[in-house]
């Protein structure tokens, strides 16, 4: 007989135990999350564990826990939704409902800020033995699907990332009593836990930027004036720039695509041909707007400074690079699952909000 444990069958927690030199207790306690336990002891346990190559039987676990260590990580918004009446029958809904969802998807996965988040989602769980569920509920239907998902208990919590002002599915999740936290802080309000970034600072060091640089005939291309964070970033762009006696900024809405950004840097050119600077509210519409601009002869930044906001993979792959206001989404996203692992061990927390600070990052677009 061996005394390496990796040699001898299917490891059990008595393997462990002798691995740890605890009682098998002991190795059940931390096992499964037990706060109480001293530090020292805890890592010897998984160490035991990683020797021993230990897999906990997550069925019997959750029996024990009532966890199954999933978390729902839901993409959510409000989608048109198919129509009712006339000839559209349930197949035709059905395959209306699809078409909504596949254009929903598309434009989420186009969007390298998803992709921030679920890495910063994905760092902070898989050390702690848990992993996301994606759900896009971009209809009716599929955010109820989200909800009864959570209510069967096949996820612990959500992470929910709504990319629409009017989106339902945070008060439906309050109202339902299903443990959840939101990517930016919800419009209309709602008793739920969220992190967000301080944008009106991000849009001050913006402007700042440009007038330091000497610009003086300054555009912005907002986000959706219907959601905070293009209303946040507004407002901190335009009273700065007041507050140095630029009392007229011309302002174009664009949608957080580069599309938009190219459609509102068209008519910022049109109405203001003599502009020498804009700030994009993110950084796809920062892109769109540069390539505009050089359709139209205009070199970036020698005849229009651009800025962006949020430092994306769009930030460093645009020509030239761009100046933008980083947001920490990884870290974002990453306290966003933190709040809510902590919500699941003290279900009668208070909803409770933390806010990032913003940095400027200057390339050579400004």
């Amino acid at each position: 007989m061996t005394d390496d444990p990796r040699s001898v069958g299917t490891p059990t927690l008595e393997d462990v135990a002798r691995a740890a030199g605890v009682s098998r207790a002991t190795v059940s306690r931390v096992i499964n999350g037990v706060r109480n336990v001293d530090p020292a002891i805890q890592d010897a346990v998984r160490r035991a564990v990683e020797l021993t190559r230990y897999a906990p039987n997550r069925a019997a676990r959750s029996l024990v826990t009532r966890r199954t260590d999933a978390i729902a990580l839901v993409v959510s918004g409000a989608g048109v939704e198919p129509e009712a009446g006339g000839d559209t029958g349930p197949d035709r809904a059905q395959r209306a409902g699809e078409d909504i969802g596949s254009s929903f998807t598309a434009q989420v996965f186009a969007d390298p800020f998803f992709g921030r988040i679920v890495t910063g989602v994905v760092n902070h769980l898989r050390p702690r033995g848990m992993h996301p569920v994606l759900m896009f509920a971009e209809t009716s239907r599929a955010r109820a699907d989200v909800v009864s998902f959570l209510r069967q208990g096949s996820a612990d919590g959500a992470l929910v990332v709504s990319t629409h002002a009017e989106d339902p599915l945070p008060g439906l999740l309050t109202d339902a009593g299903l443990p959840a936290v939101l990517y930016a802080r919800p419009a209309p309000p709602a008793r739920i836990s969220y992190v967000d970034l301080a944008h009106r600072d991000g849009a001050r060091l913006a402007a700042e930027h440009l007038l330091t640089r000497g610009c003086r005939r300054i555009a912005t291309i907002t986000g959706p004036l219907n959601v905070p964070a293009g209303q946040e970033r507004l407002a901190g762009f335009r009273d700065t720039l007041a507050s140095h006696g630029h009392s007229l900024v011309p302002v174009a809405e664009g949608h957080f695509t580069q599309e938009s950004g190219e459609a509102a840097m068209e008519w910022l050119l049109a109405e203001h041909p003599d502009l020498d600077a804009v700030f994009a509210a993110n950084d796809l519409m920062a892109t769109g707007a540069c390539h505009v601009l050089r359709e139209h002869g205009k070199r970036v930044p020698e005849d229009v400074a651009v800025i962006g906001f949020d430092d994306s993979s769009a930030a460093s792959a645009c020509r030239p690079p761009l100046t933008t206001v980083r947001q920490p989404v990884e870290a974002m996203a990453a306290e966003m699952a933190r709040l809510l692992i902590d919500q699941l061990s003290g279900p009668d927390r208070t909803a409770s909000s933390v806010i990032f600070e913003p940095s400027l990052v200057v390339r050579e677009s400004a």
